[in-house]
């Protein structure tokens, strides 16, 4: 059973971290070639579980067919099958629609007329005017 890739990644830092500290410190301080080599082995260990793991998180990121990652949904995704292909069939259908659309030219404007048409309304009335329709219903 392989390990997941959490694990792998910790493993991987613990192992570089041990191992080159044993190299670096103890190895090396009291010029011992057996702890030396030890160490060195255990830090190429830990940097070859660290690409691993590395390698298998990019592994899992790829989709099956690019541009379609509706239609190959990864796991946790809260569209079925038949809703993910019905969204691509949509999706592509705007898609050919908006590339039909930059093709054609747009129909130009009808140009806006030099000045604005007549007035035809009559002009609202005064405020006094207004003012002496509201009072009688006020004293009722």
């Amino acid at each position: 059973m392989p390990l997941p890739r959490g694990v792998l990644l910790c493993l991987g830092i613990v192992l570089m971290t041990a191992g080159g500290g044993m190299a670096l410190g103890v190895g090396l301080a009291q010029q011992s070639a057996p702890l030396f080599a030890l160490g060195l082995f255990l830090a190429m260990g830990g940097v070859a579980l660290l690409v691993s793991a590395i390698c298998m998180a990019m592994k899992n990121l790829q989709v099956a067919v690019p541009g379609h990652s509706l239609l190959h949904p990864r796991t946790g995704t809260p569209f079925s099958p038949q809703q993910a292909v019905a969204m691509q069939r949509r999706l592509d259908r705007i898609r050919r629609e908006m590339s039909e659309d930059s093709v054609r030219s747009p129909e130009p404007e009808p140009p806006l007329p030099s000045t604005p048409p007549p007035w035809t309304m009559e002009p609202p009335p005064s405020y006094d005017t207004v003012m002496k329709s509201q009072e009688p219903r006020e004293r009722l």
